[in-house]
């Protein structure tokens, strides 16, 4: 099992910057693949950013050159910096972390970007 604790998320004007962290515990061995998705309410939860254990990374093209996923592996960490925020990043962000091909997920920390 992993488990996962989400923080960094807030209320902040639109043009701000947040930077979301994600702590992955319990048995971490095995983790590949970290990363973010968020949902809106009555909408489906959609991928924001991945990053492999090598550090290669994909993003969704609305979050592409504003937003920036990181991991740092001996903490088992993941980070998403968020700059150039837009009202429509208001969500639910959620991190991902696959074990030996199982997801697992955090319960969620909410972003709010106001106009």
């Amino acid at each position: 099992q992993v488990q996962l604790v989400e923080s960094g998320g807030g209320l902040v004007q639109a043009g701000g910057s947040l930077r979301l962290s994600c702590a992955a515990s319990g048995s971490s061995f095995g983790i590949n693949a970290m990363g973010w998705y968020r949902q809106v309410p009555g909408k489906q939860r959609d991928l924001v950013a991945t990053i492999t254990s090598g550090g290669s990374t994909n993003y969704a093209d609305s979050v592409k050159g504003r937003f920036t996923i990181s991991r740092d592996n001996a903490k088992n960490m993941v980070y998403l910096q968020m700059n150039s925020l837009k009202p429509e990043d208001t969500a639910v962000y959620y991190c991902n972390v696959r074990r030996l091909g199982v997801p697992y997920w955090g319960k969620g920390t909410l972003v709010t970007v106001s106009s």
